[in-house]
């Protein structure tokens, strides 16, 4: 298994040969062997240094066309290197050379079934295009990470992807009633069904959710709906500092289930406000941004209880509203966080978490790794579930930051884990956080993963480098 990774990462590819075969397989027109066609296949927005050049792009129209991908895989001892839509933050679609790239992205079918509140869904589909598919029947499809609108259903599968109102909704995978898998070898594996309850046989379903590819490729999914949430109200909060802020955050979590809890340092609310000026308070240590759904009289009721909280944790500032376009303008800023950052410099994406009552310590320890390294690390957070995302902010030309700013990503994820937390919350382990997770799984959990994945794709083909 580790031989053929080994080579592939070195270059060692399919020859012409193999790739005319494969192109027959596939149909000609849907694999791509030019560089520069190639390019565009080669990073997602981890924008990992590391990454090579994949002897071809198979860019799939059909279930059909990975099984025979998959097969010649086999056949040629090709590792393969699933990919969504590149919006991935760990570098987990990173093109290994010459391997296959086998690109999910025009597979973007979206059917909703009304009648079992269910959505058949494509790999390829975006996030936001499911979210208006249901929408249109008057359901709803909850996740939602940051990058809704670009992200696609398979990388979200891949990665267990969470977002703003998973606090109260869950993540991915609590949505997840079937999926279509394509093994290394070819078998194409269909889990799950529109089922609410089904218990037969061993849980493969939820195996696959999260893998980040090293299991199988997914391609296809059953998605759970529920009916569409009432308008939610807003609370803003800001105050001095991050401690204040997250302090409210546990308190506020401890009885009440907020369906947003978003937090937002100064830096970051200065970088947000420097892309698209929207009013923020660029003076305010934090800003604290907390939404309620409940039906009725309850939504107010619990926006005011919510408000009490941070004005007994020294809130500088109190705003609330009932009205879901001021709200959502106050979610647009967080969600502009990541493109803001992208002006600053080079940057390493942290998304560590940790339980709840315990936020304020992580947050304070990140800054003090970035005041003793001497590098700015913003912070936003999906504060109500403990998640949060520290950029690092470094200058790619000057050795010395470059090495700071590594230092600091590992200390993070030690960190994190020393309070009980986890390297990465939702973006998954990819290529960039892999040497940190032996410390946080130890090493049964470790070989255990590792006798999973030699079991269902004993060739080491699948993602090599990613995870494990």
């Amino acid at each position: 298994m580790v031989e053929v990774a080994v080579d592939a990462a070195a270059g060692h590819g399919p020859g012409r040969l193999a790739l005319a075969d494969l192109a027959a397989s596939v149909g000609a027109g849907d694999l791509l062997t030019d560089p520069a066609a190639m390019e565009a296949y080669r990073r997602d927005w981890a924008k990992d240094p590391d990454v090579g050049m994949p002897c071809a792009v198979l860019r799939a129209r059909s279930p059909e066309q990975v099984v025979e991908a998959m097969r010649w895989a086999t056949r040629t001892r090709t590792p393969v290197v699933p990919r969504g839509a590149g919006s991935g933050l760990s570098g987990g679609s990173s093109a290994v050379a010459g391997a296959l790239t086998i690109s999910l992205d025009r597979m973007r079918a979206v059917e909703v079934d009304v009648a079992t509140r269910t959505a058949r869904v494509e790999p390829g589909a975006l996030n936001v295009e499911v979210k208006r598919a249901a929408a249109g029947h008057g359901l709803w499809y909850p996740p939602d990470p940051s990058s809704f609108e670009i992200c696609s259903i398979g990388g979200n599968l891949a990665t267990n992807a969470g977002g703003l109102c998973c606090v109260k909704y869950g993540v991915t995978t609590d949505y997840v009633l079937g999926l279509d898998v394509v093994l290394a070898d070819g078998r194409l594996l269909r889990l799950g069904g529109p089922r609410v309850k089904d218990v037969a046989g061993l849980s493969l379903l939820k195996l696959f959710v999260g893998s980040e590819g090293t299991l199988g490729v997914i391609t296809g999914a059953t998605l759970r709906l529920v009916p569409a949430p009432p308008p939610a109200a807003t609370l803003v909060a800001s105050f001095a500092s991050v401690a204040d802020a997250a302090h409210s955050v546990v308190v506020i979590g401890a009885s009440l289930r907020a369906s947003m809890m978003e937090l937002m340092d100064n830096a970051a609310i200065n970088a947000v406000e420097d892309l698209r000026p929207m009013g923020l308070d660029r003076s305010a240590g934090a800003l604290l941004i907390a939404q309620s759904d409940a039906p009725g009289e309850a939504r107010a009721s619990e926006v005011e209880a919510m408000a009490r909280v941070c004005e007994r944790h020294d809130a500088i500032e109190l705003f609330t509203t009932d009205d879901p376009e001021e709200g959502e303008l106050f979610c647009a800023a967080r969600r502009a966080f990541f493109p803001a950052m992208e002006r600053r410099g080079s940057l390493l994406l942290e998304d560590v978490g940790v339980p709840v009552p315990v936020l304020p310590g992580l947050l304070e320890g990140i800054a003090r790794i970035a005041a003793r390294l001497e590098v700015d690390i913003p912070v936003v957070a999906h504060a109500g579930d403990g998640n949060t995302h520290p950029i690092i902010v470094y200058d790619a030309s000057d050795q010395v930051a470059t090495d700071h700013a590594r230092l600091a990503f590992g200390e993070v994820m030690a960190l994190a884990i020393s309070l009980g937390g986890t390297i990465t919350g939702e973006h998954g382990v990819g290529r960039l956080k892999k040497t940190a997770l032996p410390a946080q799984l130890g090493e049964d959990v470790m070989d255990v993963s590792r006798a999973i994945k030699a079991a269902l794709d004993p060739l080491g083909l699948l993602n090599p480098g990613a995870v494990l």
